[in-house]
């Protein structure tokens, strides 16, 4: 790397944060600041993969676990990302937001809630090694929460077969748990009654046995809180906020 560069070098401080092969997603369009972030963090012992599109960023963390994400916060198509439908992931990682403000209000919210550093450019090479390193170590799971899956403020522990909506258990039989996690992976897609007696029962019960499952969940889910749980009539029935009905 040329040592005339803004940014710094690894070279230029000894003993380093270092990884340990965890998998960065860096959404970077600079071509010359996506090279040295990508040749930067392999010697420092990350592994990389790169994109320069943030659309096409969310759509790779929704396909794939990435440890952390590096993202440059003046790609055109930040300002999007809020305003698409939230993917339902079982692991959110935490972003790094390479940005030329200290404001982060509407950057990617969807990616790392609760998890999200940020440096100003020009930055330092030793100072995004530094936040990287942190930012990695605050998500190391909690064991207790490995095991859930979520959707706003519904909560599925799989490790304990429990659910709660907010600070609200939800008091599920077996059928019911299967059922509103086959709609919670799948949030956003309407499924037939033909495939919720599939994943419920692994056979296709009767349609009256599923609307009265749906019935019944529903008024437990939905109780105190917008609707989640919603019927798209001769179709099946989906999970999601209503203005991200597909």
């Amino acid at each position: 790397m040329a040592t005339s560069s803004p940014y710094g070098s690894i070279r230029d401080r000894p003993g380093l944060a270092r990884g340990d092969g965890q998998h960065l997603l860096l959404v970077v369009r600079e071509p010359e600041l996506a090279e040295l972030l990508s040749t930067t963090l392999q010697l420092a012992g990350y592994r990389t993969s790169l994109t320069d599109s943030g659309t096409e960023a969310l759509a790779r963390v929704e396909r794939h676990r990435f440890d952390l994400v590096v993202l440059d916060g003046e790609l055109p198509d930040v300002g999007r990302l809020g305003r698409r439908r939230p993917a339902v992931l079982a692991h959110r990682p935490p972003a790094l937001v390479l940005t030329v403000c200290d404001s982060l209000p509407g950057l990617l919210p969807e990616l790392g809630p609760g998890k999200r550093d940020y440096v100003t450019k020009p930055f330092r090479v030793a100072e995004v090694l530094a936040r990287i390193h942190v930012l990695l170590r605050a998500s190391v799971p909690d064991p207790g929460r490995a095991d859930e899956l979520a959707y706003g403020d519904l909560v599925l522990d799989d490790a304990r077969c429990r659910a709660r909506r907010g600070e609200r258990p939800l008091d599920l039989t077996p059928a019911e748990y299967r059922l509103l996690r086959h709609l919670l992976v799948n949030a956003h897609r309407v499924l037939s009654k033909a495939q919720i007696g599939r994943s419920v029962w692994g056979d296709a019960h009767g349609g009256n046995a599923i609307e009265q499952l749906v019935s019944r969940l529903r008024r437990k889910v939905d109780r105190d809180g917008p609707a989640l749980i919603h019927t798209r009539r001769g179709f099946g029935y989906w999970l999601g906020r209503v203005d991200a009905e597909p």
